[in-house]
């Protein structure tokens, strides 16, 4: 029942996102943290909010002290990843990523300002100063580095297989697809994967607006597995422990980033510190453990690749 609350909840999110698009956000209040993401957010992790933060160089920053806000993008129909519950909430692992580099810079994290951007306006929310930085399953590519700047990766995803529970015939990963009913975006580079290595016949593949959909289709034997990154898919694994879970076979690479306007070194090698630091000092497992970490899963912070 969870699950199905979930669902019903991010076909809601799904439909909003597409009326307002890029709509504003109220500064976050409290509440928030991994949650269970099926009814509502619970608690955020705790940031301490350094003081004296000054970036030198650095435009972005300069223009947020000027606004007196902190605008960041991210998405919200991602469970434990990125999430907006029904009450307006928000919480996950991005969201704390985002929280985490707002309270380093010396701004408070519960003043923070969101902005839902669709994955294809991301470069150019960037770039036109709409927001300033994006978090949320944004992958590292050479061809958006030539568009925007990033700092990460702060966690390195794969494409894998999410299954229900019981099934085990897919333990293998991608080699076990033959003949499997296998779901996804329409569009996605996942399902295009699955089409050009021909992981299964093309009369077994769906593919829906949303992965909420195809998480409906698998929890209602209709198809066998949804396929897309494995971070998306442990935060539907965590909000329904009972139900579905990651194989754990992932086959390929993505490498999440923080997205910059793509000038500004100076602000770069600051979030990159925030990074680092927070790899040191625990608080990266922490906030892992608080949300996608409720999949079972365990992770640990990647190296950063800083340029």
């Amino acid at each position: 029942m969870r699950m199905r609350n979930l669902v019903a909840t991010l076909g809601v999110g799904a439909l909003a996102l597409t009326a307002v698009a890029c709509g504003k956000d109220e500064p976050a209040a409290s509440g928030g943290g991994g949650g269970n993401a099926t009814d509502s957010c619970g608690e955020l992790h705790k940031f301490t909010t350094a003081s004296g933060v000054d970036v030198a160089g650095s435009p972005t920053f300069t223009k947020i002290k000027s606004a007196g806000k902190l605008t960041v993008g991210v998405k919200a129909d991602q469970p434990n990843l990125g999430y907006k519950d029904a009450n307006g909430k928000r919480c996950g692992f991005d969201i704390e990523v985002a929280r985490m580099v707002s309270a380093g810079l010396g701004l408070d994290p519960d003043k923070i300002e969101y902005k839902e951007i669709p994955s294809a306006n991301r470069e150019t929310a960037i770039a036109g100063g709409e927001i300033n930085y994006y978090v949320g399953t944004y992958s590292i590519t050479d061809k958006r580095k030539k568009q925007v700047s990033f700092a990460g990766p702060y966690f390195i995803a794969g494409q894998d297989l999410l299954v229900r529970k019981d099934d085990t015939s897919m333990d293998a990963g991608k080699t076990a697809l033959k003949g499997k009913k296998v779901c996804s975006a329409t569009g996605s580079t996942p399902i295009q994967r699955v089409k050009d290595e021909g992981l299964t016949e093309a009369s077994n593949i769906s593919e829906f607006k949303t992965y909420s959909e195809c998480v409906s289709q698998l929890l209602d034997q209709k198809v066998d597995a949804l396929t897309t990154d494995d971070a998306i898919l442990k935060g539907y694994a965590a909000s329904a422990p009972d139900q579905l879970r990651v194989v754990g076979k992932p086959f390929s690479t993505e490498k999440y980033g923080i997205g910059l306007p793509l000038a500004d070194k100076a602000l770069r090698d600051k979030v990159n510190s925030i990074l680092e630091t927070s790899a040191s000092d625990g608080t990266w497992k922490a906030i892992y453990d608080e949300t996608l970490g409720k999949s079972g899963s365990d992770s640990t912070p990647p190296p950063l690749e800083k340029y």
